[in-house]
């Protein structure tokens, strides 16, 4: 309790640990956005020839979240410690290779700089208090999810699924909501945009979006309540609707085109987590409920 009182009594000095662990996290990040997909992609091929008795590719170098190094995918150089400092390796090196000179991504230490940006937000909205660091734990799954979704068009549940009964854990202590509003809200959430996906398959005999997108709307219902879900789903569709169209006219992108739905959904329920109930009670009083 002593240490709490510390960090209320210097705001500076909290957000500051805050920004640094945002930084680490949104380095960590970058790390499980790239490989998972690989990881699932392995073990699906590994499943399938296992399934069919057909003969298994020989082993390889171990990989997963921790190995092998990081390496540089032009030259395969083996990134050292000083070459992986959140966002300053990437400054000091001019965002190329030591080695090979070859240019590196700049989406790296922007999700760095995002992941400690809005770990800071959440620090201010909430403070110092339990509900921060649930929170902090919510922002950073939700960016993850957002970026594999992005890049791969897949929602996994390796990630999904936990951060469903990370929420009914957290509604066990009130953090954010009761167990009851958290139960309702999972079984809403899931059940919400299931029944549109079945609705559209029927309707057009294709299907509109993932199973992934359903378990992630559950665990934002196990998060923030069921209440939160109408404000989440409308403002991920209407985002949507706006990026889609500014693809189509902008871009020429074909409508027909798939377009994850995840990143929406989870701007949706950033903006809920800090304004939801701001916003609920301003639509309560404009239409006199």
């Amino acid at each position: 309790m002593q240490i709490l009182q510390v960090l209320e009594q210097n705001s500076l000095f909290f957000l500051t640990s805050i920004a640094l662990l945002g930084l680490l996290v949104g380095s960590f990040l970058n790390v499980v956005i790239y490989r998972l997909p690989l990881m699932m992609q392995r073990s699906w091929l590994y499943e399938c020839q296992t399934f069919l008795e057909q003969d298994l590719d020989s082993p390889k170098e171990a990989f997963n979240l921790s190995q092998p190094r990081s390496r540089c995918p032009s030259c395969q150089h083996l990134i050292s410690a000083k070459e992986n400092i959140p966002v300053i390796s990437y400054l000091l090196l001019k965002g190329r290779c030591m080695h090979c000179n070859a240019s590196i991504s700049i989406r790296y230490p922007i999700i760095e700089v995002v992941t400690a940006a809005l770990s800071v937000a959440t620090a201010c909205h909430f403070g110092v208090n339990v509900q921060t660091i649930y929170a902090l734990f919510f922002v950073w799954v939700l960016i993850c999810l957002s970026l594999i979704d992005f890049d791969t068009q897949l929602l996994p549940d390796n990630i999904t699924l936990p951060l469903l009964w990370f929420g009914l854990f957290a509604s066990l202590f009130n953090v954010f909501v009761s167990p009851t509003d958290a139960i309702i809200g999972a079984l809403a959430g899931y059940l919400s945009l299931w029944s549109v996906y079945w609705l559209f398959k029927i309707l057009t005999g294709k299907e509109g979006m993932g199973h992934g997108d359903f378990k992630l709307l559950a665990a934002i219902g196990a998060f923030l309540g069921w209440q939160i879900l109408p404000l989440v789903i409308m403002l991920s569709a209407f985002i949507g609707a706006v990026v889609g169209i500014l693809l189509i006219v902008f871009k020429r992108r074909n409508k027909d085109l798939a377009i994850p739905f995840g990143p929406y959904l989870s701007i949706a329920a950033l903006i809920a987590l800090f304004y939801g109930l701001q916003i609920n009670g301003w639509y309560l009083a404009f239409s006199g409920l």
